[in-house]
């Protein structure tokens, strides 16, 4: 037989105890009920019951105190809390100490048997979520470029070969792949590592201060120059000098990095004195320079003096096998610079990460992670807690011409007919009366599970929530 749920509910005011028992009491579910703090705790660490939802306002101590305390004891612990008075500072600080959700006391009436089912559903997930076992190991962890795709070796191949001379390298693929960890690691693990790397993003700076953003200017060389400033090329004399997006850079300023790169000699903006400065010059762009040079937008000649020995980076969509690698490595990454216990990722979340088809590449799937520690309730991360939500699958991509969005066999003649009945009523507004049927359908077809009626209606569930208020629903589905 199996196992009945168990829900906590705590409430100074016996009459909101006794009616939410009798809401919540079923066959599939038992109620518990405290009326202090203390009561709650005991209760709490004696019966294990699955979710908790608590008033904030108890003695001896507060809900928040309470919250705080299951959570030491358990840190899974689901745990919802309610207030008469839900300050924005309250709801801040409830969601910051771990709570599942936060709720006005005054829509209980219309809310509390939903909410109680997604806090049990999202219980139940988390009990039934296996860990996803990590496969790197601590040594691992430590390089920046994480990978054991085909691909990736490769490019660690050519990583360690480049190292060995000056040549230029050129990296390039699409934005967020990691352009520029490959352009750190060559510089690491050259004979130059013990100089400076410096970074530039040549698209991100105007044209006018780029040139002395390289090269450095003289007192006075043009307005707000107040006094002589060394450029990137001087400040990394014998290290590595990345330029991002070097596709971007302007023509003028081709030829003076052409200069460099024939002789090693360069002027400072506004002065006559000759410099020079050995550098290894990395670049990379996510454009085709090829179509550029044959477009006249960059140089023939420079093309060739950079291109000397080209890393091709793959996106992350061609090397899926690196996707659950990369997130237990952001998922340290987090715990480090933020000081909190390691996450780890559920196997349920790590398939919809790699059903993804991450038009970000890495820098996508990092911010994914971050958020996914923020907002998750348990040490397990699950699909619920990714920003991606059950949506995250990638959609065959669409062949030239064809329909993104398909009906559902014999719509024509229900549309047909919605429209026809439209005419003969100047005053109906089919598509918002549209809009709100379908909303009510789809939470009454689920039985207000938020998550699979946002995936019917192909809608997120932050628009859904923004619906079912607008139109009022849950009042509706509780008066039903």
């Amino acid at each position: 037989m199996e196992k009945r749920q168990t829900i906590l509910i705590v409430d100074p005011e016996l009459d909101f105890l006794e009616w939410a028992r009798n809401q919540l009491n079923s066959k599939e579910t038992r109620v518990l009920t405290a009326a202090s703090a203390d009561e709650a705790y005991k209760l709490f660490c004696r019966e294990e019951p699955d979710i908790l939802i608590t008033e904030t306002h108890l003695s001896p101590f507060s809900g928040q105190e309470l919250l705080v305390k299951v959570r030491q004891r358990d840190p899974n612990a689901i745990v919802v809390l309610t207030s008469q008075f839900g300050t924005t500072q309250a709801v801040i600080e409830s969601m910051r100490l771990g709570a599942f959700d936060f709720i006005r006391k005054e829509t209980l009436p219309f809310t509390l048997k939903v909410v109680a089912d997604a806090a049990l559903k999202a219980y139940a997930e988390m009990k039934a979520a296996t860990a996803f076992k990590p496969r790197l190991t601590v040594e691992e962890h430590q390089d920046s470029i994480v990978g054991t795709s085909p691909a990736m070796q490769q490019v660690f191949k050519m990583i360690g070969r480049v190292s060995l001379s000056d040549a230029p390298v050129m990296v390039t693929g699409e934005s967020g792949s990691g352009k520029e960890l490959v352009a750190r690691a060559v510089h690491h693990y050259s004979a130059r590592n013990n100089k400076s790397f410096v970074a530039i993003n040549c698209a991100a700076i105007p044209e006018q201060l780029l040139e002395s953003e390289l090269f450095g200017h003289e007192k006075g060389a043009f307005t707000g120059a107040s006094g002589q400033r060394v450029g990137r090329f001087e400040q990394c004399n014998g290290g590595t000098l990345f330029l991002d997006e070097i596709g971007d850079m302007p023509l003028p300023l081709q030829s003076k990095i052409l200069r460099v790169l024939q002789d090693g000699q360069f002027s400072r903006v506004g002065g006559n004195e000759s410099l020079r400065s050995d550098v290894r010059i990395i670049t990379a762009t996510n454009k085709n320079l090829e179509q550029e040079v044959a477009a006249k937008n960059f140089r023939e000649d420079l093309f060739y003096r950079l291109n000397v020995v080209r890393i091709q980076l793959p996106p992350l969509r061609q090397r899926p096998e690196d996707i659950r690698l990369l997130a237990e490595y952001f998922l340290r990454k987090v715990a480090a610079r933020q000081c909190l216990p390691q996450l780890e990722l559920s196997e349920e979340a790590a398939k919809v990460l790699e059903s993804h088809s991450w038009p970000g590449n890495v820098r996508e799937l990092e911010n994914i992670i971050q958020r996914a520690c923020v907002l998750a309730t348990s040490d397990l991360i699950l699909p619920k807690d990714l920003p991606l939500g059950q949506d995250s699958a990638a959609a065959p991509e669409p062949t030239s011409g064809s329909e993104t969005v398909q009906a559902p066999i014999g719509t024509d003649a229900a549309i047909a007919a919605l429209l026809e009945a439209a005419q003969k009523d100047p005053n109906v507004q089919l598509l918002p009366w549209l809009e709100r049927e379908f909303t009510l359908f789809a939470m009454k077809t689920t039985k207000g599970n938020q998550v699979r009626a946002a995936k019917l209606l192909g809608i997120t569930r932050a628009t859904l929530r923004k619906r079912i208020e607008r139109f009022a629903i849950t009042r509706e589905l509780t008066i039903s």
